[in-house]
């Protein structure tokens, strides 16, 4: 590896990782559940890193003692084995190296977080309420193939069916790092139902990725709060709508309002409703000092604009755009479906790439 100081971050990663094995057999850590949790926490980060590492140890290993051997070997046959294996090996070095650069990126401290992921109708009227909920269900199945569970907080239902705003809970390993570039402007195209004469009408829903928050991240002086009750609408039964079960809760210095209904439980709605107010509190603290900072492209690489439209759904032509990275696939049916990968995994790459070219800037 050409990179000196790369490879000795490397191997103090390895350092590290074998220290906190170590330590999680101790008896003292094991009873300290923060200390333990804390050193799991930092052991499962490392594992990915410390694995790609030993694996490219090995392979640079085996590549030298080839060359070694090439330098030394007279026997013709010999020498055409060392060369071909020498051709194997040689071109998985180097995106081994990049995957290790990548690797050692600084993280984003969210990116282990679980979110709240909102999504609310934009222009378009009822068609876009219907594709709010089109959208809801392709992120749903998508986050229940990833073995993440997902907790719908709030809705507030369309005029002819699908969501003017729904938000839920999504909990599970490294969440936000998978989906925290989905915030924006997410535009379809499509022929509406109710459209007689066949042409595409264009509408917009708005996608927001909150990494979920606790009271330690903000701060949050209950004197700031009006939290008001009342009884719930819409949908329901039982007792959800005929007792004061409904929670709206202000946080009166921002005028940030968050209502939560669903449940029969007042308690329940109002633990909800927090958690809700707690991560847009977050995330506004950190859009400001992003939008502070100087760094032009820092601030494009660590955040998802909502105001930016970012993606087009284009159902006649079966086509999805994601504009940031001017991809195109035609496979629009399969993402509906929650197959989101397909547009995931380029964004992360793209971001990742970025960000290692910045690094090397400096």
């Amino acid at each position: 590896m050409d990179n000196v100081f790369l490879a000795k971050q490397l191997e103090q990663l390895e350092q590290r990782f074998e220290e906190i094995g170590h330590q999680l057999q101790d008896p003292n850590v094991t009873s300290d559940q923060k200390k333990y949790r804390d050193l799991m926490r930092e052991h499962s980060h490392a594992s990915e890193s410390v694995r790609v590492y030993r694996e490219y140890k090995k392979l640079a290993q085996e590549f030298a003692a080839s060359k070694e051997m090439l330098l030394k070997e007279k026997d013709p046959e010999l020498l055409a084995m060392i060369k071909e294996e020498l051709a194997e090996l040689e071109p998985k070095i180097a995106p081994m190296e990049q995957a290790l650069k990548i690797l050692l990126l600084p993280k984003d401290p969210n990116d282990g977080k679980n979110i709240m992921l909102e999504i609310r109708a934009g222009a378009g009227g009822d068609e876009a309420s219907l594709f709010a909920e089109q959208l809801f269900t392709a992120y749903n199945h998508y986050c229940n193939a990833q073995g993440w569970r997902t907790e719908v907080y709030s809705v507030s239902d369309g005029n002819v069916g699908g969501f003017k705003e729904v938000v839920a809970n999504v909990t599970g390993e490294n969440v936000f790092s998978r989906l925290k570039f989905e915030s924006g402007v997410h535009r379809v195209q499509r022929v509406p139902k109710t459209e007689t004469q066949g042409r595409v009408h264009t509408s917009t829903v708005t996608v927001a990725v909150l990494p979920e928050a606790e009271e330690v991240d903000v701060h949050l002086d209950p004197l700031d709060l009006r939290i008001d009750v009342y009884r719930s609408g819409g949908k329901g039964g039982q007792s959800v709508n005929t007792t004061d079960s409904a929670v709206r809760v202000t946080h009166i210095p921002t005028g940030l309002v968050v209502v939560c209904q669903d449940e029969k439980s007042q308690l329940k709605n109002k633990n909800k409703a927090m958690k809700i107010l707690l991560a847009r509190m977050k995330n506004a603290e950190e859009e400001k000092a992003i939008k502070e900072a100087s760094d032009a492209r820092l601030a494009q690489i660590g955040t998802g604009d909502r105001s930016e439209r970012i993606r087009t759904y284009n159902f006649p032509q079966s086509r999805v755009t994601d504009h940031r990275i001017g991809l195109t696939v035609h496979q629009i049916d399969d993402i509906m479906k929650g197959n989101m990968d397909i547009v995931i995994d380029p964004l992360i790459a793209h971001f990742q790439t970025e960000a290692l070219k910045q690094q090397q800037e400096q």
